[in-house]
């Protein structure tokens, strides 16, 4: 097989770094965070990297890193809470073994270091976030061939569903 073992989806705090981290380890496969390989690619993080370019721009230069990714990694990939919705993003994923990792608000807004990771989010957190998972859930939807709640949930609770839902997507 070609490409990563897995990509997960989902909104910024739902817990694809950390999951996916831990599926990697009990795949035996790497892990890797788009988000940083476009700090790598362009020298800064992504939230300042979307203030420096703009929205379009930004996207573009995800969709580029994401090819690239595509193309090198066979391990566990995380993506960006907006990848998906970047133009062109879907239509690299199709095919893709995707697992969207799915969050509501209420834990969102409870999780650890979010919002000053998202300063964007302030000064209304809870509105902008409720319209952010308005937006993207529908693309996280269509990308994936599976959805993991993880609400409320211990890490190897979902680690083990997103294995059980692995087994029933991989091309």
């Amino acid at each position: 097989m070609s490409g990563p073992a897995l990509i997960l989806v989902g909104p910024p705090g739902s817990g694809k770094s950390t999951v996916g981290r831990a599926v990697a380890g009990r795949l035996g496969v790497g892990f890797r965070d788009l988000d940083d390989d476009l700090e790598a690619a362009h020298g800064l993080e992504a939230g300042e990297l979307v203030v420096e370019l703009g929205r379009e721009r930004f996207q573009r230069a995800e969709v580029e890193v994401l090819k690239v990714v595509l193309a090198e990694h066979d391990g566990v990939l995380a993506l960006g809470g907006g990848t998906p919705t970047a133009p062109g993003a879907a239509e690299l994923l199709e095919g893709a073994p995707v697992v969207f990792l799915d969050v509501d608000l209420d834990h969102l807004l409870r999780r650890e270091g979010l919002l000053p990771l998202h300063p964007w989010l302030m000064p209304n957190p809870r509105a902008h976030l409720r319209q952010l998972l308005a937006e993207r859930r529908p693309v996280y939807e269509a990308v994936s061939q599976a959805t993991v709640a993880t609400s409320g949930r211990e890490v190897e609770d979902v680690v083990t569903d997103v294995l059980t839902a692995l087994t029933a997507v991989r091309p």
